[in-house]
């Protein structure tokens, strides 16, 4: 069979100079690894706790609907209004399409098996859905190298805090069905592409965590793995749970789907040294995870994001004061040798954004646009690990997230943006490459 279970692999692992323990009922996988780049210890582990203690939220029968049930419209299932059965039993496909939307574990390895028996490449391309040009990127640079592109659409709760964002996440099934359909059509024209979308997993949340709605405490019981300490620093110091959540969820996506390979964006970077090292030390048979550059407004530079929605216009004006900062922080490091220390790099970066909050406090608020910095980065590209100068043989990353605090004072039929423009948190980063 192309791909074990996950266990297998692990109970088949040998690692020179790693240890792993594995435990039946409470299992604990760890791999410890040192790297000689720095003086801390790389440590991946995966954790499952078989008893449904979960205290925080008990599932309803809308968080868990059987895979029998008529498909509801919860907040992790899309919608059926849009879709058609097709010719084949159990399938349905997004109309006038061949992309079918496969919506249980079983029917994407009913799928998946002739593809692997017929040695056809298949590429994955995870998303939550309210798709955007960065996504459409993915899925046409997975289409180019591979016979059959599979992306998921699923809204993983796992990755959100208690008090962040799920409830209010745009969740936007009938756009994103047009989007994939007319993105098909342009790719069965070009003949330039490998493949084409050939199917949509679109799961439920009761199909994605069987055991339970996941916790989304930092203490919270249930079977999660965690990737340490990349895990643990900028983002995840900020949202403690989320690349929790992140490998989680990517474990068991590529479980299902058994993808050769798969495909993130540039801009979530530190999400992408997360997976990487989750294909790596789980021993997971993909070949390549492939890392897209970040898709940016043409205008000003804005990183395209699912979260922009909430801006609104007044926001949206000031967004790019992120961007801004890292670029200026990239000009220092391509200035010279003086330059290269973290002082003489982040410092061009805070000044850009310190000068422009000053701007907008100046302003009424009626006017004005606030927001905090929660931090800015400059780290190792492997590790994610501060740096105190860059080595120019090996390069950084400059990476930042801000906080947009929503609007003081609405004017009179203002665009706030989606849900009344709540608070909302922007990221971006750019890699400083060797010299």
């Amino acid at each position: 069979m192309r791909m074990q279970s996950t266990n297998a692999l692990f109970r088949r692992a040998t690692l020179s100079s790693s240890t792993l323990s594995i435990v039946r009922r409470s299992t604990t996988l760890t791999a410890t690894r040192g790297f000689s780049s720095t003086s801390t210890t790389q440590t991946t582990s995966a954790t499952t706790n078989s008893s449904a203690s979960l205290p925080l939220r008990t599932p309803t029968r809308a968080q868990f609907p059987t895979t029998a049930a008529t498909p509801s419209t919860t907040r992790t299932m899309a919608s059926a209004c849009s879709t058609s059965p097709s010719s084949s039993p159990g399938y349905e496909k997004i109309p006038n399409t061949s992309i079918r939307i496969l919506r249980t574990v079983s029917s994407v390895r009913r799928f998946r098996k002739p593809l692997t028996l017929d040695s056809r490449s298949v590429a994955l391309v995870p998303t939550m859905g309210a798709l955007h040009a960065g996504h459409l990127s993915l899925i046409r640079a997975a289409a180019r190298d591979n016979h059959h592109v599979i992306v998921s659409i699923y809204v993983n709760p796992a990755q959100f805090g208690v008090r962040e964002d799920l409830g209010s996440y745009p969740v936007t099934w009938e756009a994103d069905c047009v989007a994939l359909a007319k993105l098909d059509r342009e790719l069965a024209d070009d003949g330039e592409n490998l493949g084409r979308i050939s199917a949509v997993f679109a799961p439920t949340t009761g199909e994605m965590y069987p055991a339970g709605f996941p916790g989304q405490e930092p203490d919270s019981k249930g079977s999660f793995v965690t990737i340490t300490p990349v895990g643990e620093v900028l983002e995840g110091a900020s949202r403690p749970t989320f690349f929790r959540g992140v490998a989680t969820v990517c474990m068991k996506l590529f479980n299902v789907c058994q993808p050769d390979r798969v495909y993130f964006g540039q801009k979530d970077v530190q999400q992408t040294v997360v997976i990487k090292r989750l294909v790596e030390d789980f021993l997971m048979p993909i070949e390549q995870v492939v890392i897209v550059p970040t898709a940016r407004d043409q205008e000003d530079g804005l990183a395209l994001s699912s979260r922009n929605v909430y801006l609104g216009e007044r926001r949206r004006k000031v967004a790019n004061v992120l961007y801004r900062a890292l670029k200026a922080a990239e000009e220092a490091y391509a200035a010279g040798e003086g330059k290269r220390d973290r002082e003489g790099v982040l410092g061009a970066a805070q000044k850009v954004m310190e000068e422009t909050l000053a701007e907008q406090m100046k302003l009424s608020p009626s006017e004005r646009v606030k927001y905090e910095v929660d931090y800015l980065s400059l780290a190792d590209p492997d590790t994610m690990l501060e740096l105190e100068a860059i080595d120019t043989k090996k390069g950084g990353i400059l990476s930042g997230a801000v906080r947009f605090l929503p609007v003081e004072e609405p004017k009179e039929g203002e665009d706030l943006g989606h849900s009344g423009g709540p608070l909302v948190r922007l990221i971006d980063n750019i890699i400083l490459p060797p010299k």
